[in-house]
């Protein structure tokens, strides 16, 4: 709305007007906005939650070591994030935009979503929660809207990047000058970093473009349903999930920014797309929110984002990595997320192998993969088998592996900005 009102006042000469079009400036502006936000309204929701005794099902000190120090801990923080991203998308960014109208979408449906289980877990002493069959229901709904979206909408558009070789050998980096409707995605480490999902379906002549698009709306059901419950799984220790994806927010907001300057596309040899500059406004709001965040989540943690967090800031890494056709780059960029959730299907697994037989036998001590470095000697199932028995050798405070944790998605995020000139 900001947005708007001092684009008009610009009409009429007010000084300082002009800095509104600026994409930085609103940028920085949704960040220090959104940190504010966080930071300030949580100390009133905790208080308001302690109030009202609504605080999340006590932990078993067989799963949690430190599950005591955690018990009357306020859960459902994830509303603390939420409102400090959308304020500042209101105020400042540009609401006719379709990338930012998505972005929104996905934090509100997600968010409540997330809100709803946790309400289920709280209010009805119900640990599953809300079914896990109308939660992948919700997160598939939502990767269609956003697919469908993409594929229908007359704004989002791309222009392609192309490469043309001058005279003496020399090759330089175009873009196209009518944008287009596009099935293109970049892939790292080839040089000719743009992969068409229409390429996989030549064999069909004139419908082939159907088909890609047919396959890019099921990929982005599947990215939105894995990077949230991946996120998901992730939250399992004071300041983990919300660390992490701060992290991936930065990496995302800086891709989303070079993708939005056509100068900077050239330079990297990506697609441009226009009118994406507003993912970059959204994605500084999703990062000052999680560390105002932060703030209270950090060990000893105060209060817990809670499914209505977690699934949520999953929704949003997948759905803005979708939007600047960069989905081929989260497997790197979520490694810890991929890892979490592949922890978790291997123990599965190998577990009901082992029932079958009847055998008690692991992989780790504990999944999500995060847990397995915390485990005390004396949590060890009796009579077990463990592939990793003796690693670590010695169990980590949850602090120290929050940290570690955040040092190699920061190295993760690193990488796969890298690999915009590493092909």
């Amino acid at each position: 709305m900001l947005y708007y009102l001092f684009r008009f006042l610009e009409s009429f000469g007010l000084p300082g007007s002009a800095m509104w079009s600026y994409i930085s400036f609103r940028s920085l502006l949704a960040f220090i906005l959104a940190l504010s936000i966080s930071a300030w309204f949580g100390a009133y929701f905790i208080k308001w939650m302690h109030r009202h005794h609504i605080c999340e099902t006590q932990r078993s000190p067989q799963i949690d070591p430190y599950g005591v120090q955690k018990q009357n801990v306020p859960s459902m923080g994830g509303i603390i994030i939420i409102i400090a991203i959308m304020i500042p998308c209101i105020l400042l960014g540009r609401l006719r935009n379709i990338y930012l109208l998505l972005m929104m979408l996905t934090t509100v449906w997600l968010g409540v979503l997330g809100f709803v289980d946790d309400y289920i877990k709280i209010f009805r002493r119900n640990k599953d929660g809300l079914n896990g069959w109308l939660k992948i229901a919700g997160q598939c709904i939502l990767g269609l809207a956003v697919g469908l979206t993409l594929y229908l909408s007359p704004d989002a558009v791309v222009r392609e990047n192309i490469e043309t070789t001058q005279q003496g050998a020399v090759t330089s980096v175009v873009h196209k000058e009518n944008n287009s409707k596009s099935t293109k995605t970049t892939i790292p480490f080839f040089k000719n970093n743009n992969m068409d999902y229409s390429s996989c379906f030549a064999f069909l002549g004139p419908y082939k473009q159907i088909a890609g698009w047919i396959l890019f709306v099921i990929i982005t059901v599947l990215v939105v349903m894995a990077v949230s419950n991946g996120a998901n799984l992730n939250d399992g220790m004071d300041g983990m999930a919300a660390g992490n994806s701060a992290i991936i927010g930065v990496a995302l907001g800086l891709l989303a920014y070079v993708s939005s300057h056509i100068e900077f596309a050239n330079y990297l040899n990506i697609m441009y797309i226009p009118g994406s500059q507003e993912l970059v406004v959204f994605s500084s709001a999703f990062v000052g929110a999680l560390i105002g965040f932060l703030w209270y989540n950090a060990y000893p943690a105060q209060i817990f984002m809670g499914d209505t967090g977690s699934l949520t800031i999953g929704g949003i890494i997948g759905v803005l990595a979708l939007l600047i056709h960069k989905e081929l780059l989260l497997p790197l960029l979520c490694g810890v997320f991929l890892v979490e959730s592949l922890s978790v299907i291997l123990q599965t697994t190998y577990f009901k192998i082992g029932k079958r037989h009847g055998r008690k036998q692991r992989v780790f001590k504990r999944t999500p993969i995060h847990d397995n470095f915390r485990v005390l000697p004396e949590q060890m199932i009796p009579d077990c088998s463990y592939v990793f028995r003796n690693w670590p050798k010695r169990p980590f405070h949850e602090a120290k592996i929050t940290i570690r944790f955040w040092i190699v998605t920061m190295i993760l995020a690193a990488a796969t900005i890298i690999t915009l000139k590493i092909r």
